[in-house]
C-alpha cells in the first residue's frame, strides 16, 4: 500500500486513463500525449495495478518497445477500486 495519496499526475489524467481502459481501449503514452497532454501513463497504470488491483496488461510493440495498456478481458468491473479522481466512473458502472 502506498503511504501517500499524492499521484504526481493531474486528476484529469488519471480520470482519462481509467475511462479509456474501462471503454476497452488500448492506450499508449502517445495516446495520452495526444488526447490529454499528459506524460505519466506508465506511472498511472502501475499505481492502478499495484495499489488499486486493476487487471492491467502491458504489451510492448514496435522497434522502441512502446508499452500499450489494456484491461484483461473478462475482468469484473464491480470488483475494481477507483482512485478519488475517477470515483465518478465507479458510480456510472453501478447504474
Amino acid at each position: 500500500m502506498f503511504k501517500s495519496d499524492r499521484w504526481f499526475s493531474r486528476p484529469m489524467q488519471i480520470y482519462w486513463c481509467c475511462r479509456a481502459l474501462l471503454a476497452g481501449r488500448i492506450i499508449s503514452h502517445r495516446t495520452e500525449i495526444r488526447e490529454e497532454k499528459g506524460w505519466r501513463l506508465a506511472a498511472i497504470c502501475h499505481r492502478l495495478k499495484a495499489e488499486y488491483g486493476w487487471p492491467i496488461l502491458s504489451e510492448p510493440r514496435g522497434p522502441d518497445n512502446t508499452a500499450y495498456y489494456r484491461l484483461r478481458p473478462g475482468f469484473d468491473r464491480a470488483a475494481l477500486r477507483f482512485p478519488p479522481s475517477a470515483q465518478a466512473l465507479a458510480e456510472e458502472g453501478e447504474a
